[in-house]
């Protein structure tokens, strides 16, 4: 079987990349596709998974539009040379209009429910696969599984966090860590966000200092006065970070919920939320969820302060961990079975 996986985002490498890895190891074909966007091609790299990249990704809503026939005819193209059984994505327009083009079957997952993107790739989409805490679904399309895309790559069997990784970057595994992630919002669903202003940032980073050592990874440049908090690490090192923090803060759903999977408190600020991040805080109490509204962030910010400075939380945060681990699934696990049965034609 020949599988080809259209990226649109660096966290999507880390989505497929167990399940490419495992099919490739029993004999099957596997090819990357993607644009030129912040770590995409660095992991790819260090994985060393085959792909092709179409170069720098369109910014604004006009030129993505305008960019949407280049790519969909330079992945026709790949597509035609590697001659794809499947095609999987997350919420790839790209990968669903060439599924139907050369007549095969496009798998998407779908977690974010950015509905301009939803219409565009649905009607040429055979499965679109969403986690049972999602609220939207898709009609006959719709396939529910018990998980989180983070599972795919961060649950127990195909995860174990090294605190010598740590220590290679001059990191005491027994230090407090407090992870602040700050994102470019330049994806088509960050339109009108502005996420956490400077000053609001200054004010964490001065708060959680009072308790541990804060580390900042963030998607665009940083401003000089937070350059010597800047994590700098190999991107597939990040998560053995990640799990041995106290606290994981900032704008992006992806981490907040990699945290969560781990057993690490979260705050994520974004004014629309997502469905997963809710039900990680409802459910199993491991993810704070807060608008961007400066009010707001200075709840999140005295949030933050009181998991550093309350023990006794830390045993609360193990039981919802446990919980997640055992109402949850394998991810990988469930997309190779699916794949495996997936008729070969659209």
């Amino acid at each position: 079987m020949n599988l080809l996986f259209d990226i649109g985002h660096p966290a999507h490498v880390h989505l497929f990349r167990c399940f490419a890895v495992e099919m490739q190891a029993e004999g099957h074909d596997i090819l990357f596709t993607c644009r030129d966007k912040d770590l995409t091609l660095r992991l790819l790299d260090e994985y060393g998974l085959p792909y092709v990249s179409f170069g720098k990704p369109k910014t604004g809503m006009v030129n993505k539009l305008l960019g949407l026939w280049r790519f969909n005819r330079d992945l026709l193209q790949a597509a035609r040379r590697f001659r794809p059984d499947v095609l999987l994505s997350h919420g790839s327009i790209y990968a669903a209009h060439v599924a139907a083009l050369i007549g095969k079957p496009h798998i998407s997952f779908e977690d974010t429910g950015n509905m301009e993107q939803i219409l565009l790739y649905k009607p040429f989409t055979k499965a679109i696969l969403v986690s049972d805490s999602f609220t939207k679904h898709f009609g006959k399309r719709t396939v529910v599984y018990p998980g989180y895309h983070e599972l795919a790559y961060l649950h127990p069997r195909r995860f174990r966090p090294d605190p010598d990784v740590l220590k290679q970057y001059g990191i005491d595994p027994a230090e407090k860590i407090i992870l602040l992630r700050f994102v470019s919002w330049n994806a088509t669903h960050d339109f009108q966000h502005a996420g956490i202003s400077p000053q609001l940032k200054r004010r964490a980073v001065d708060t959680f200092s009072r308790y541990g050592r804060v580390l900042i990874t963030s998607e665009k440049e940083l401003s000089e006065e937070f350059k010597p908090y800047q994590i700098r690490i190999n991107p597939v090192d990040i998560f053995h970070v990640m799990a041995h923090c106290k606290l994981v803060f900032g704008e992006s759903a992806t981490m907040a919920s990699e945290a969560a999977v781990l057993g690490v408190p979260a705050i994520y600020i974004d004014s629309t939320s997502r469905d997963y991040t809710q039900e990680q805080e409802k459910k199993y109490g491991l993810v704070f969820n807060y608008s961007e509204a400066p009010a707001e962030i200075e709840k999140a910010i005295v949030r933050g302060e009181e998991i550093l400075t309350t023990p006794t939380l830390e045993a609360s945060f193990a039981a919802g961990h446990r919980q997640l681990l055992a109402d949850k699934i394998d991810v990988t696990d469930f997309l190779k079975s699916f794949v495996l049965k997936m008729p070969r034609r659209a």
